[in-house]
């Protein structure tokens, strides 16, 4: 086998690979997932209470209110517009604080704060601005509350849904380009017979896989650890979290080429992505619903990668506590080899 012949395939499927349909899918998926369950839907997971005040008398509840820690507080000039976005629900409330509204308040007068609730407002968001604005009526009229309210934690605090997606954004990425990405080359040389024209040449069909392996594996490194960082969990131990995805790269990439070799066209890779897709995803519903028995996940290969990139990324837990999964991940890696050895024959036919 030679090392040279190695890097050229390598060079060569990295210098077309950007204008490849199936390189440019596994490039953009992690990138547009991430956008969409930490961006565009940050809001569902994390709402922050949405307050908006109009106030006519420069109280002093405005300046406290946009001193609070865990609101999205705004400004208006009057009535009408807070009105508007109440009812569009740009707001989950709205506030008007009246002129001399701090006086009357201070001289024990009851006056009228209008508090308009918008109808899509979540239920929690609702009582927290009411039981902040009644907190802050009470501070300015100077009186005590009638009770000292103890925060006390019982239990683990329970993890946010952005944060259980990361297993399955990483996942992702390690899929399609461990997985995806060499298959798909391999069986588009197939189709082209270019693969037939390499081995016409000094180029040995071990070569060939090893430079499809490789290709995959690099990628399948740079999209996991970009995922990552898009999603800022790479954890206080990055060093750590790099040789996990070395090893996750390297199992979901032998799936890769077992893949490729096996099908003989697009349409059969197409049928056993989907057919093994539902197989390699199950281990990340886990993460998504913890009640579960965590046993069942560990009968599926990918939760020996997926459980240490968890662990490493997310839970900042060192890599003595996950070296039986990447033993394991390891092992059905290299018991993969054979099984590629005695299928690349398919790569002739």
């Amino acid at each position: 086998m030679s090392l040279k012949r190695i890097f050229k395939i390598l060079t060569k499927d990295f210098s077309v690979g950007p204008r490849k349909p199936f390189f440019i899918w596994a490039l953009v998926m992690p990138f547009a997932l991430t956008f969409l369950f930490q961006v565009a839907f940050g809001s569902l997971f994390e709402p922050k209470p949405r307050l908006a005040v109009v106030d006519l008398g420069r109280s002093e509840i405005t300046a406290a209110v946009q001193e609070l820690e865990g609101f999205e507080v705004s400004l208006l000039e009057n009535r009408e517009e807070l009105l508007e976005g109440v009812e569009r629900h740009d707001y989950d409330a709205g506030m008007i604080l009246a002129e001399g509204f701090d006086d009357k308040v201070k001289a024990g007068e009851k006056p009228v704060l209008e508090l308009y609730m918008s109808g899509e407002s979540l239920a929690s968001n609702r009582i927290i601005i009411a039981v902040m604005a009644i907190e802050m009526i009470r501070e300015l009229e100077g009186s005590e509350a009638p009770v000292e309210v103890e925060t006390v934690y019982y239990g683990e605090p329970g993890l946010p849904v952005s944060i259980r997606l990361v297993p399955f954004l990483v996942f992702y990425a390690l899929v399609m380009a461990g997985i995806w990405v060499p298959s798909s080359s391999i069986v588009e040389e197939k189709e082209k017979g270019t693969l037939t024209a390499m081995l016409v040449t000094s180029a040995r069909v071990n070569e060939i896989l090893a430079a499809k392996w490789l290709m995959g594996f690099l990628f399948a490194i740079f999209l996991a650890t970009t995922t990552l960082l898009l999603n800022q969990a790479l954890g206080p131990r990055p060093l750590d979290v790099a040789v996990v995805i070395i090893v996750a790269a390297a199992l979901t990439t032998m799936i890769g080429l077992i893949i490729g070799i096996y099908s003989k066209t697009a349409t059969m890779l197409f049928t056993l992505i989907k057919s093994l897709g539902m197989f390699l995803f199950i281990p990340i519903l886990f993460y998504l619903f913890p009640d579960w028995p965590q046993w069942i996940a560990k009968l599926f290969p990918l939760y020996w990668i997926i459980e240490p990139i968890w662990a490493v990324s997310v839970m900042g837990e060192p890599l003595s506590e996950v070296w039986f999964e990447l033993l394991v991940a390891g092992a059905i890696t290299l018991a993969m080899i054979p099984l590629i050895l005695l299928l690349k024959k398919r790569v002739f036919t």
